[in-house]
Order: structure tokens, then sequence, then C-alpha cells
């Protein structure tokens, strides 16, 4: 009796086995997933951001963040694809506050908060081939927006964003 059981449980797990390898293979997935990561070219921090929904790691002034998973996009690229980048800046992110936990803080973290700006920009999705290794969003002076699909990560010589780290905001910025 207990060897039919065994039987029966090798069975079970050899069909499951199954299942999840063929799962696998029923066909070419329709879209790529890569991660998704920033750069920062500004001096106000990133407190978050998203490219067609998918959230974004918060960014410091000035710097990078990547590693988020993940990014789905088309697996084949074609003329015309557009992605939707939102994100919120802190314009003053060094602002001392008073000592996290009281209330002193609660107030002023409540009015530094407003000073939080939303942004938004529509963006083309550039070429990449039969991979996406990332997804990496550039922000600019000026609420610009650059975006990368390729297996280059900045700073890297070969990343096609050559825009320096740190950029400073122009007067009056282009319209």
């Amino acid at each position: 009796m207990s060897y039919l059981k065994g039987y029966a449980v090798c069975q079970w797990l050899a069909g499951c086995l199954f299942v999840l390898l063929t799962g696998c293979s029923l066909g070419e997935s329709k879209f790529l997933a890569g991660d998704l990561g920033g750069v920062n070219h500004t001096s106000a921090a990133i407190n978050y951001f998203s490219v067609n929904g998918y959230g974004g790691p918060n960014i410091s002034p000035y710097g990078s963040r990547g590693g988020m998973c993940c990014a789905m996009l088309p697996r084949h690229w074609q003329p015309g694809l557009k992605l939707k980048v939102e994100w919120e800046t802190d314009p003053n992110p060094n602002a001392h506050l008073p000592p996290l936990g009281t209330d002193a803080y609660r107030v002023a973290y409540a009015i530094h908060k407003t000073s939080y700006q939303q942004h938004s920009v529509i963006v083309d999705l550039p070429p990449y081939e039969d991979r996406l290794c990332a997804l990496e969003v550039h922000f600019l002076p000026c609420n610009q927006v650059k975006v990368s699909t390729s297996c280059w990560a900045y700073p890297s010589p070969n990343s096609p964003i050559k825009e320096p780290l740190e950029m400073k905001e122009p007067a009056v910025c282009p319209k």
C-alpha cells in the first residue's frame, strides 16, 4: 500500500514538473522584461518615478540607482512607441528638519513637502534588439527626460546618453 502511495506521489511530482516545463515553452512572450533604473543629472532629489506605471527607485541629487525589477516592453521594437514617465522632485533635499518622530518634525515635514513637484512627460522609446538589458531614465535640467535601452549603463563611454552628471539648471528653460 505504501509503495502505491509513493508511486502516486512520484507521478504527481513528475506531472507538475511537466506542466511547469511546458508552461515555459508555450510560445514566445509578447513582452521583454528589463531592470528599471535612473540617473539624476540635477540638484533636486527624485522621490520616486515610474515608466508606464512600473515604479523606479528614488534617486539622490546627481546620483543614480538601478536594479528595480522590472520594466515590461514589447518584445519587438517598432517606430512610434512611447513611454509615459512620471516623477516627483524635492527641490530642497538637504533641508534641515527637527529630530525624526517629534511633533516639530511632523509639522516641519508637512511644510517641506508642499515644495515637492510632480512632473509627467511622454518620450520616444529608443530602439532595442531581441533582448532588453535595462530601461535607464535620465532626469535632466528643465524637467527634460532621456531614456536609454542600451546594455551600456551610464557613465560608460558606450552609453548613448552623454550629458554630464552634475548639470546646472539654466536661468531660463527652453520651451
